[in-house]
């Protein structure tokens, strides 16, 4: 099945994701099922709430080890948006700016953080938390997706400097995630989003994986969508 990606405005690809594909994984269950999506300003702490409910419980299944950062799974509960890659700290350039929410037991890109409260920075991978990316459309991979890339030694990019040090448009902005019962939630100040408030967004439950290996292939891709809040991946849904 292919899912039709339709960004307003700001519209920059038009990719897909097949849900049917070679590479599945074992990690498509209820908890990863969504009911409900919703972003909400709340003026009077100055942020907004962005939030995925599912029919299981959020934040439940985390990714097996694989025990390399080769190959790694990588489990996400993602936000697609219309926000451009300026309001969230990279500099210009095309691609969709999605906030993911994700678990990773294989590698700690979060250094500036500890998750798990253990004084220990590099070792919380699996703990779930944010990253801002760029989604790029990615024909390579079975899920059609991945995210923006770039050469180590290009000085032209720009990237927030809370960003893990990849060479792909990822930022590890540190916003508080909090997991319950069926909902994920993270809370996103509205200046590190440029205080914008009128984007629109979408609703997405997806298994990534790491390559570091093979030159054919991205280095962070999308392999498999379990949900899609819309359906249609049309991002019809706006702040309130």
């Amino acid at each position: 099945m292919k899912i039709t990606i339709v960004v307003a405005a700001t519209a920059v690809f038009s990719g897909f994701f097949t849900t049917s594909c070679a590479q599945k994984s074992t990690y498509n269950s209820a908890d990863f099922s969504i009911e409900e999506v919703a972003v909400v300003h709340q003026a009077e702490i100055g942020a907004t709430v962005w939030e995925i409910q599912v029919k299981g419980t959020a934040g439940k299944t985390t990714p097996t080890p694989v025990g390399q950062l080769d190959g790694a799974p990588v489990l996400g509960y993602v936000f697609p948006t219309t926000l451009k890659s300026t309001d969230v700290g990279f500099g210009e350039t095309e691609g969709i700016v999605a906030l993911a929410l994700t678990s990773h037991p294989d590698f700690d890109d979060t250094p500036l953080w500890d998750e798990n409260n253990d004084r220990t920075f590099d070792n919380d991978g699996i703990v779930w938390h944010p990253h801002w990316v760029l989604l790029v459309k990615d024909e390579r991979v079975t899920g059609g997706l991945s995210v923006k890339q770039f050469k180590k030694d290009d000085t032209t990019v720009v990237l927030p400097p809370t960003n893990p040090g990849m060479p792909m448009y990822m930022d590890s902005p540190g916003f508080p995630v909090i997991t319950k019962a069926n909902t994920i939630r993270v809370v996103v100040p509205d200046y590190r989003i440029n205080h914008q408030i009128n984007f629109t967004y979408d609703g997405v439950t997806a298994f990534m994986q790491v390559n570091g290996s093979k030159e054919d292939l991205p280095l962070l891709g999308v392999y498999e969508v379990f949900g899609v809040a819309s359906g249609d991946l049309s991002l019809p849904y706006t702040v309130k």
